[in-house]
């Protein structure tokens, strides 16, 4: 038998059907991968015998006829969603020993479809960063490695430990959130899918809180029909989640039906920025070209207010976090340092229990929400906010779909941007503009870079148009060919 952990996740579920192999034997294959890639710190908490008591329960489910979409598929979860009965830390010192009595709405449906639970993954801290560097719990590795050069690389941020443990074979999926980037970036730099729905489309029940009107539960997985098989399960109207939106969930693998002819696709001029590398653009061009050649029409768009899109984001995710975390102060659960009274030991169990770039963000955050400079920063973020969410709407009066680059460069050294938050930041110059507007986007792996590197493409949708972005990132996909995959190193 082939290795069973290089499959698709819908070459796996057809095998399955088929009674090519058993989940039992699938979730072994990845439980012994997952032992292995501990180099990479993947996952903070594996759960193999749980893993092999749901695909017992998949395969008894299967002999009776009654299989999920997802049925016996083993699956990786961040550790910013609830999991019952498993710890769940969002990466934060400060959730030490959290183990929820309850379940997420995303893992429950997952659950429902069938998918297997291998282990919660690592994360920047309360998914608070672009490099994977801030988690309590260890840097996670990016499993690719430049050409002739040992020095390991971030895997992106924060959903990295989701697209390390997808891109070494650990996982067949992984859940990620996307706040600013957070799936697509970890995915353009470990090679892989990553897919952020329209903001509404997954329920945020369940998933630890960052910025309340940017946090969106996504798929992450090696193809773009994977990423679709996942969201399918994953999204749905959610009445304990007053942002989650009531429609019908579409059938986004039916949407890969390889025939973008006619759609036309905007390329926005503000995203040539300065200093834009020269591979990055020649890869954008060539994704241009192929789209043209697959019978799409190019039209250059405008959306000027590109440009204060990152300034505007990082006031308003740090507010929401300044007031989201306020929860945690050692009374209710996770960490507690005793102090000599009650205001003592909120900021002692604070001080410990958090990161510094948590810090930092909470700081920012406080700021712009206090007396007298609401108005000139929180408002006035709001407000710009407003004026990108109109540029898209304006363009999309045009265009089908917009096709940007994914992230300005390929997986950087560790430390290398660590020492200033402003060059760390730009990493999400192309994705927070869609983060701040709510819109999908797909991040689908495109080529290597000079040094072996992965460099992703990305493309964004309409509001709720999932569907077209599916389509679209299925025919960029075939015909960037993408097949590279990082070399075993870690297996030692």
């Amino acid at each position: 038998m082939s290795d069973l952990t290089k499959l698709t996740i819908a070459a796996a579920r057809d095998g399955l059907a088929k009674g090519d192999f058993s989940s039992r034997e699938l979730t072994a294959a990845h439980i012994t991968a997952m032992a292995a890639s501990k180099p990479l710190n993947a996952y903070i908490t594996e759960t193999p015998e749980q893993a092999v008591d749901a695909a017992t329960a998949s395969d008894a489910r299967r002999a009776k006829g009654e299989a999920g979409k997802l049925e016996g598929i083993p699956l990786a979860i961040k550790d910013l969603f609830c999991t019952k009965g498993v710890l769940t830390t969002a990466a934060s010192h400060i959730l030490d020993g959290f183990t929820p009595h309850y379940e997420s709405t995303v893992t429950a449906k997952l659950w429902d479809a069938g998918a297997v639970m291998l282990g919660k993954v690592n994360l920047d801290e309360f998914a608070m960063g672009s490099s994977n560097e801030t988690s309590f719990y260890g840097n996670v590795v990016n499993p690719w490695r430049r050409d002739g050069d040992d020095s390991a690389l971030v895997p992106g941020g924060s959903s990295g430990g989701s697209a390390s443990a997808v891109a070494s074979f650990s996982a067949m999926g992984a859940t990620g959130t996307d706040t600013g980037g957070s799936i697509r970036q970890p995915a353009a730099f470990t090679g892989i899918v990553g897919m952020k729905p329209t903001y509404g489309r997954c329920s945020r029940w369940g998933v630890v809180a960052f910025a309340s009107s940017l946090d969106q539960p996504g798929p992450m997985a090696r193809t773009v029909r994977d990423t679709a098989i996942m969201l399918e399960s994953m999204a749905g109207f959610d009445a304990k989640d007053s942002t989650s939106v009531n429609m019908p969930v579409p059938n986004f693998e039916g949407a890969l039906t390889g025939d973008i002819k006619g759609l036309r696709i905007g390329i926005p001029k503000e995203y040539r920025i300065d200093g834009l590398s020269d591979e990055i653009d020649a890869l954008w061009q060539q994704g241009i070209d192929w789209l043209k050649e697959a019978g799409a029409e190019i039209v250059e768009i405008s959306l000027p207010h590109t440009k204060y899109a990152l300034p505007a984001y990082y006031i308003i995710a740090p507010a929401e976090a300044s007031s989201n975390l306020a929860r945690y102060d050692g009374v209710r659960f996770g960490l507690r340092v005793e102090g000599k009274d009650l205001n003592d030991m909120y900021a002692s169990t604070r001080a410990e229990g958090f990161g510094a770039e948590v810090k930092r963000r909470l700081l920012i955050g406080t700021y712009a929400l206090s007396a007298g400079y609401y108005d000139a920063y929180y408002l006035k973020a709001q407000k710009v906010r407003a004026r990108i969410a109109e540029d898209f709407k304006q363009a999309y009066l045009n265009v089908d779909a917009i096709l940007t680059p994914t992230a300005p460069s390929a997986a950087f050294g560790f430390g290398e941007k660590g020492d200033d938050p402003l060059e760390m930041y730009l990493n999400d110059v192309f994705t927070v503009p869609a983060s701040l507007a709510g819109l999908p986007g797909i991040s689908v792996p495109a080529g290597l870079s000079k040094e072996g590197l992965p460099l992703g493409l990305q493309l964004l949708g309409k509001p709720f148009d999932e569907e077209t972005v599916f389509r679209v990132g299925g025919v960029l996909e075939e015909a960037a060919g993408f097949t590279a995959t990082p070399t075993d190193w870690w297996r030692g």
